[in-house]
Order: C-alpha cells, then sequence, then structure tokens
C-alpha cells in the first residue's frame, strides 16, 4: 500500500492553526490523489487543467479567500500561501494559475480589510466584492488576473499600457496583456490597467484600477501561440481588449484603493512563490523514494547505500529547509506597511524560493540519473517549471537583487546628489 504524503510544514513543528491544518490537508489530498497523474497530460499538451478547477470547486477551494462572511473560507495571506505550495507539490501550472485566480479574492478581501478606508468607500467596495464573490461561490466563476504588458509596468516603475476610459455609465477599456495566465479559460480577467478622462491623458500609476472584464465581452480577444519552456498548462496566451465596455459595477476595488494596497501591502507580490516551494518540495520527496526504491510503477531498486547519492540528499535537505525556514518567516510577518527588514526578508525569500527550486531540482536529476530524462517521470517537468519562477514579473530575481542592494544602502529619500 502507498504511505501518503505527509505535510509540508508539520501542524505542530511550524505551529500551524485549525484552519491552516483543514486547508492543506484538502489542497493536499486532492493534489495527491488526481493532480498529480494529470500534471504529465497538460505539459506534454500544454493544456489547460480544467479538471483540477473542477476538483478545486467541488473541494470549496475556489473560495478559499472569500471572507467567511460571504460564505468563503476566509484563508488569510500565510493561510493561502501554505495551502498553494501544497498544491504546487503536485501541479505547479495548476497552482500558479490558482494563484491568479485567488488573488481576486485575496487582494479584495484580507489585504483590503487590513487598509484604512472612509465608510463611504468601504461601503462601495462591499458591493464591488459581494457581487464578484457570488459569481465564484455560486457559479464557479474562474478569475484570471493579466498583469504583465511587456514593459516597466509590472515592475512597479511606470503607470500600467492598458487604459480604463471613465464614462458616464462604466468603463472603455483598451490594451494588451502578454503572458495572460487563464487566458481562453477563465470567465473574467480583473485586469489592471490605467484611469483616464480623455483618450489623450497621460496614464499615472497613483490612478491604477483594478477591473473584472468578462471573458465574452464584445472586443475580447487572446490570440498567439502557447509553446514554452515550462509552466506550460497555464496557457498563458497574449490578450487583447479592444473598445471593451464594461459597466462600473464589475470593479474589483474602488478608486485608488490598488494603488493603496501595493504600497502598503508589498508582500502581495510573493503569492507567485507557493508553486515554487511546492515544486522544490516534489523534487526532494521524488528523489527520496527513487533511491529508496519506492517509486510506484518502478522495480523496487534501493541505491541509498551509495555514499554519493547520500551526499546529494544531505545537499538538497540543507537547501530545502533553509528556503522553507525563510519563506515561512517571511509570509508569518506579512502585513501592511511592515518593516523595512521585513521588506528586505520578502526579496530575499522570494528570490531563494525561485532560484533553489530550480537548483533542488538540478540536484534531483543528476542524483536520480538517467531515469530522470524520461518524461513518464516528473523530474524533468519539475526542472524545468522550476526555471520559469526567477521570470516572473513584478520580483524576477534580478529585480530582487536589485532592491535588495539599493534597499540596505539607501534609507527612503536618500540620493548621491
Amino acid at each position: 500500500m502507498t504511505n501518503k504524503d505527509i505535510a509540508m510544514f508539520n501542524p505542530t513543528d511550524w505551529n500551524l492553526t485549525e484552519k491552516q491544518v483543514d486547508l492543506t490537508t484538502r489542497a493536499r489530498e486532492l493534489g495527491e490523489s488526481k493532480f498529480a497523474a494529470r500534471a504529465e497530460k497538460y505539459d506534454r499538451e500544454a493544456i489547460f487543467p480544467t479538471e483540477n478547477y473542477v476538483d478545486l470547486r467541488d473541494a470549496g477551494l475556489l473560495g478559499v479567500c472569500i471572507p467567511e462572511q460571504f460564505g468563503g473560507c476566509g484563508a488569510d495571506f500565510k493561510t493561502y500561501m501554505l495551502t498553494a505550495a501544497e498544491i504546487g507539490r503536485y501541479c505547479g501550472a495548476t497552482a500558479l494559475t490558482f494563484n491568479m485566480h485567488v488573488s481576486s479574492c485575496l487582494w479584495t478581501g484580507f489585504l483590503a480589510d487590513q487598509l484604512p478606508m472612509e465608510d463611504e468607500l468601504r461601503a462601495e467596495h462591499e458591493s464591488y466584492r459581494k457581487h464578484h464573490y457570488a459569481r465564484i461561490l455560486n457559479e464557479g466563476a474562474i478569475y484570471a488576473q493579466p498583469f504583465s504588458e511587456g514593459g516597466a509596468a509590472a515592475a512597479g516603475f511606470k503607470a500600467f499600457g492598458t487604459t480604463a476610459l471613465r464614462t458616464e455609465k462604466g468603463w472603455i477599456i483598451n490594451g494588451k496583456k502578454i503572458f495572460a495566465s487563464l487566458s481562453g479559460h477563465a470567465d473574467y480577467y480583473g485586469a489592471l490597467c490605467s484611469e483616464i478622462q480623455t483618450p489623450d491623458e497621460e496614464p499615472s500609476r497613483r490612478h491604477t484600477m483594478y477591473i473584472a472584464v468578462p471573458n465574452d465581452a464584445e472586443g475580447v480577444s487572446v490570440v498567439g501561440d502557447w509553446d514554452p519552456l515550462g509552466m506550460r498548462g497555464t496557457v498563458s496566451r497574449t490578450l487583447i481588449f479592444k473598445d471593451v465596455f464594461v459597466p462600473f459595477e464589475e470593479q474589483l476595488m474602488p478608486r485608488g484603493i490598488y494603488f493603496s494596497a501595493a504600497q502598503k501591502w508589498p508582500h502581495m507580490f510573493m503569492t507567485l512563490t507557493p508553486s515554487y516551494m511546492g515544486i522544490a518540495q516534489a523534487a526532494y520527496d521524488f528523489t527520496v523514494k527513487y533511491l529508496r526504491g519506492e517509486i510506484e510503477g518502478m522495480p523496487p531498486v534501493k541505491r541509498r547505500m551509495f555514499p554519493t547519492k547520500q551526499l546529494a540528499v544531505a545537499q538538497m535537505r540543507l537547501m530545502l529547509e533553509q528556503t522553507k525556514a525563510l519563506w515561512f518567516q517571511s509570509i508569518s510577518e506579512a502585513r501592511p506597511e511592515p518593516s523595512k527588514d521585513a521588506i528586505l526578508r520578502a526579496w530575499t525569500a522570494q528570490y531563494t524560493v525561485m532560484e533553489n527550486a530550480n537548483e533542488i531540482a538540478q540536484l534531483a536529476i543528476r542524483t536520480c540519473g538517467g531515469q530522470s530524462m524520461l518524461r513518464s517521470l516528473p523530474l524533468e517537468r519539475l526542472y524545468r517549471d522550476s526555471r520559469c519562477g526567477s521570470l516572473m514579473l513584478p520580483w524576477t530575481a534580478e529585480l530582487c537583487m536589485d532592491k535588495l542592494g539599493k534597499g540596505t544602502l539607501y534609507e527612503d529619500g536618500e540620493t548621491d546628489d
């Protein structure tokens, strides 16, 4: 009888809450029983994990970050991150696209509830999110979050080029989003765009809007091929908005709130990391099972007695424990307006997870040998998927290094002029 996988973060050792144990267990059991077997097909054919989303809905996880008063699970930031990491162990593409969906609830839910708002603005926000949460819980609606545009906007250096022209009854959206995960599969695209009052107005980051665009709205199209190195099941094709009209009630946040959240909640940009934390765990788990002769469908040949294998596993364990400890600390201290050290630690954790996941996958392939090249085994997919993490905005590995260097040597407002 196959032994069940144990929790990535032991509830007692890591002092998890009952809710964290419940949700991470749901995710792990779902991943192990269903997602793992499907991951190879999604990767090979570069197709969206539609079946996995049906299972996520049935398990109540589509509403993982919808506050309890609206009927959701009410997961906070840390709880969501731990839950998503368990999904990443079994299908990185599902975990990554799941993040795009969940962010629409996490940002409008737990994060927004920590931000100061005037009563009138808070009431407006309540109206918007109640509308969107009902779709997710009652209809199983899937939300995406197209972010990148091929320029500096996704990194936070300039305004989004996608614009939302304000009219009497709503917004007219124009623009393009690249690497738009779930493109063609989400029911709504939570587009980040710049509010303008006239077509020729210069966009401003301060006027960033967060608006749900229906996938079947006139003027929405998905273009281009999708045949990438890794994370192939995300189906992140290019999304085009051409004079798309969206009524005001489709806003995900009131005017000005996204900009406030982005300024006060820097940890909100860490939500890509759970997918890769899970991949790192998966590469390590596979290697241990392989060396112990416990891979299902393979001869029970043990290789654990060789010193070179033992040393390699020791290296992997060291790197995995270091990565998990740093990441867990960073997600534990996430809050509005964190200390400078906490922000520096967040960038450090982001860089460490993204780079170490790939390093652990490399060690796994070298240690397991020629068998690991076979697509019938998951290591080569884990390696390709893990390589993609360092490239992802807004906190790529290069940007994290840049932020860490400047953030360490300069205080706010300091220059060398």
